[in-house]
């Protein structure tokens, strides 16, 4: 029986577990093939540190060019995370004729149009499925699955760290920084963590989810990115005595004035299924306008969650070998030559509903003047609360909920707010998304 024959760069959580799955289930995966699939050929940084994986049965090399030049590969997978040395090797791999599965989803995201134009030309596929909420294949369910519908929007919650640190934050009434620290502890989050909790990350997989969606090209510097860390406890409180849960939500939605890409804090009803996902779980929320709402859940990260994909990439390649280009599932999937840019809004023109937070002083007639100036822009409000002031202080805490609207209209509505007297501090502005 022929078979086909895996390089992988980088043997980290994700390496490892994708060489452990190939391992363990090669009779199973084999049978789904027609063909055995083999490790013969690993990149890492030192050949003599311990491996989590048994190594055995296939080469070591602390060069990763010996891998994507090699003639005993067929498919590169590359695990080794990153922009350059990444984007080198893989448009290296593609160069010497070679199909590549990667995890990756900071270089799709940025260079994946550079990447699938080569790929094309050169007659080989790029499949990068667990680039994207490791086990739960939203890629393949978007790409595949709804091909027979128009993707009017999806909301995300497609990164765990965040995720798990809001339910602590919720659930626990922990600071921000107190559970960065855990998550840290706990492999969770980087020693780094602002891609994580910047929204960086999300905004990477946004970019993919959006351009298969809607299909268009993938356009990373037009994602509007706001993180957690500058979120108060006092909010994850008060959003929750209104009914609402705060997610890190990445969001894009098609519109006749073009696509709003967003990631940000959001307010969801506590009812709403994505509300609940908890811990470090992520889910998509999916609407086409065949379909209705689909909701995705399952494990975003973690070693063999995440390898259940790239695995499942590798087979997809091997079915495929020898098979023309054109018929083969489009890499963003739709024909390359049927893609097209779209406008993207910018923040202002964003058209939700918002949660506003105002330090006020406790004095008679406070909410009609603030009441005033919403008025003032037309924007409609769906409830307003005020909480008891605390003991020893002069200021309260009035909560505005608005019904959808134009979000310049808001941030005019905040600058007015900030100026008068009886106003302390920054207004807190979040927005809601019911996600019907």
């Amino acid at each position: 029986m022929q078979s086909v024959k895996i390089g992988i760069l980088g043997l980290g959580t994700v390496g490892a577990g994708t060489a452990e799955v190939l391992t363990r289930n090669a009779s199973e995966i084999t049978r789904r093939c027609g063909q055995s699939v083999l490790v013969t050929m690993a990149s890492v940084r030192d050949t003599s540190k311990p491996r989590s994986c048994d190594c055995t049965a296939f080469t070591l090399t602390q060069d990763p060019y010996e891998v994507v030049s090699s003639d005993d590969v067929d498919i590169v997978v590359e695990l080794i995370g990153g922009y350059d040395l990444a984007k080198d090797l893989v448009l290296k791999a593609i160069e010497n004729g070679k199909h590549v599965v990667t995890a990756n989803k900071a270089l799709i995201a940025v260079y994946g149009n550079e990447i699938f134009t080569a790929a094309e030309e050169q007659g080989v596929s790029v499949a990068y499925e667990a680039a994207v909420a490791g086990g739960i294949s939203i890629i393949k369910n978007i790409r595949e699955g709804f091909a027979g519908n128009k993707i009017e929007m999806l909301a995300g919650i497609i990164n765990g760290t965040g995720n798990f640190i809001l339910t602590e934050m919720r659930d626990k009434g922990r600071t921000f920084e107190d559970v960065l620290v855990e998550a840290q502890e706990l492999g969770y989050a980087e020693a780094d963590p602002t891609f994580d909790v910047e929204g960086t990350d999300a905004a990477h997989k946004l970019t993919i989810l959006a351009a298969i969606a809607f299909g268009t090209p993938l356009q990373f510097d037009d994602v509007y990115t706001e993180g957690i860390s500058n979120l108060d406890l006092m909010d994850v409180r008060y959003a929750q005595e209104l009914g609402y849960r705060i997610k890190h939500l990445g969001i894009a939605k098609k519109t006749e004035s073009g696509l709003e890409l967003r990631v940000h804090p959001t307010l969801i009803p506590e009812k709403r299924l994505l509300a609940n996902v908890n811990g470090v779980m992520n889910a998509v929320l999916v609407k086409g306008d065949a379909v209705g709402n689909t909701l995705h859940y399952g494990a975003g990260a973690g070693a063999e969650p995440t390898a259940s994909a790239v695995v499942a990439d590798i087979v997809d390649v091997t079915r495929t070998l020898g098979v023309a280009a054109q018929y083969k599932v489009p890499a963003l999937a739709f024909q390359r030559d049927s893609i097209k840019s779209l406008p993207t809004k910018s923040a202002a023109e964003f058209d939700c509903a918002y949660y506003l937070r105002i330090e006020v002083e406790d004095v008679a007639g406070v909410m009609s003047q603030l009441s005033a100036e919403f008025a003032e822009q037309n924007i409609s409000i769906e409830g307003i609360t005020q909480k008891e002031p605390a003991k020893d202080q002069d200021t309260v805490s009035v909560i505005f909920i608005t019904q959808k609207t134009i979000e310049g209209a808001v941030d005019r509505v905040i600058d007015r707010l900030e100026s008068l007297d009886i106003v302390r501090g920054s207004v807190v502005k979040i927005r809601v998304e019911h996600l019907n």
